[in-house]
């Protein structure tokens, strides 16, 4: 009977295993290389960009921008009811057909709950020029 019982949990985790690989295999999200990037600083935005996101910035967007040298991933969380949001990095990198990029908000910490006003949380990544859609996570 312990037999079985080991038997049957390899064969189920074999099949857990083969489900995993193959998920990974049809979204395509495998990572290839690390992207090098810089965050920007909000005075080192070129003008047309930061125009946009001050078009945009008071609902949640995401889209890309490029020049003639660089591509900017942008995301924004849109309008928050106070400060001292910030937004992490979890993933950046390139797959087989896409650049993955993911990120989370994070809340104000006890301190600067009590700033007044709204914000407007967003991230402009710059990285260079390719020709490659972009995942959101």
């Amino acid at each position: 009977m312990n037999k079985k019982r080991k038997i049957l949990f390899l064969g189920v985790l074999a099949v857990v295993l083969m489900i995993g690989g193959c998920k990974a295999e049809i979204t395509g999200y495998e990572k290839v290389s690390d992207l090098n990037y810089t965050v920007m600083n909000k005075d080192e935005i070129p003008e047309d960009l930061a125009a946009i996101i001050e078009e945009k910035k008071e609902n949640i967007f995401k889209f890309t921008y490029s020049d003639q040298q660089f591509l900017y991933i942008v995301i924004g969380y849109g309008m928050q009811e106070s400060g001292g949001y910030d937004i992490q990095i979890r993933d950046l990198y390139l797959t087989s057909n896409a650049i993955f990029f993911d990120t989370e908000l994070i809340g104000p910490k006890k301190a600067d709950e009590t700033m007044k006003g709204s914000s407007y949380p967003y991230l402009v990544v710059k990285t260079e020029l390719m020709d490659q859609r972009v995942i959101f996570e």
